[in-house]
């Protein structure tokens, strides 16, 4: 699994037993995505259980599912942008998420534009989807930022291709010269793709790997995060710097509907349009940090228990 669909599993399995104590529940399921383990050891372990409900919480599923099961799909960019993916990945979801989905309760998903790729995708019927937001539990935006000799923007999250880190990095470089300003980049460095693009009043640094504690502090000291993703399942990293109290610009086309109205935002690939927005969030830090102090508000209640309770309901729409 990826960190973050990691991340949801854990959560839930930390949550539920608060949150719905009247359910009994079991983890269960190793191995790895089509082998042994989850296409028969699993399917034989839930019709020996017997249980009234699965939950598949991603979409490394078995073909056969003996019982009444939800399943979890985040989101289906790699069908958006099969070019920047494995070209087994195309044949997986259609052969055998699909089916499966298909045949679930319901299918659970984080936002509005996922539930449409599902019906246009994978064929789901749209009364079987349920929208559940992911939330995030960071501490207090009251902390201190990380130290910086001048401003930066922060992008938090992979390098894939659908990232469109390339949109974000042009427009940084774009800014006027007297614009001091920094771009941090949470992860590895890929020099390649980003030679050339430099600034006389900033530079373009990659964090590497970095504490929870490190990634707040890197949030609350921003003068923006920036997001400049094509498409995305939910993108919790706008949500961790909303509640850090931290301006978030992002394309459009990122932003699921719940954080839409909280942030400032540009069209993909729309460089001068970014680089703008990064002129007005050093030009006007005011104006930036209120709206800041409204989406960190508007927010709050978008907690990992609030989804837990939410999926504990779907869960209890389904059960005999």
């Amino acid at each position: 699994m990826s960190a973050g669909m990691s991340l949801y599993v854990g959560k839930l399995d930390e949550l539920l037993p608060q949150v719905a104590p009247d359910l009994k529940l079991a983890r269960i399921g190793r191995g790895d995505n089509f082998d042994l383990a989850e296409q028969l050891e699993l399917p034989l372990t839930i019709a020996r259980r017997r249980p009234r409900l699965v939950h598949l919480p991603g979409p490394f599923v078995p073909l056969i599912v003996p019982a009444p099961f939800v399943v979890t799909i985040h989101d289906l960019i790699d069908l958006h942008y099969p070019e920047f993916g494995k070209r087994k990945v195309g044949p997986y979801y259609r052969y055998a998420v699909g089916p499966v989905v298909r045949r679930a309760r319901a299918v659970i998903t984080d936002d509005d534009a996922t539930a449409a790729d599902l019906e246009r995708f994978l064929g789901v019927d749209p009364a079987r989807i349920r929208i559940v937001p992911l939330g995030v539990d960071l501490p207090p935006a009251d902390g201190v930022g990380a130290s910086a000799a001048i401003p930066y923007f922060l992008y938090v999250g992979n390098q894939r291709g659908h990232k469109n880190l390339l949109t974000l990095v042009r427009a940084w470089a774009a800014l006027p010269s007297d614009c001091a300003a920094d771009l941090i980049l949470a992860g590895s460095a890929d020099l390649g793709t980003f030679a050339g693009y430099t600034r006389p009043c900033g530079k373009l640094v990659f964090t590497g790997c970095v504490s929870d504690s490190a990634l707040v502090a890197l949030y609350r000291g921003a003068c923006a995060y920036v997001h400049p993703a094509w498409r995305e399942g939910f993108g919790l990293p706008m949500l961790e710097a909303m509640r850090c109290a931290t301006p978030v610009i992002a394309a459009r086309t990122a932003l699921p509907r719940i954080l839409a109205p909280h942030a400032f935002t540009f069209a993909p690939d729309d460089v001068d349009e970014l680089s703008a927005l990064l002129r007005r969030a050093l030009s006007e830090p005011a104006t930036f940090a209120a709206a800041a102090v409204a989406a960190g508000r508007a927010t709050r209640e978008l907690t990992w228990a609030r989804t837990a309770r939410a999926t504990a309901a779907i869960y209890r729409e389904f059960l005999p």
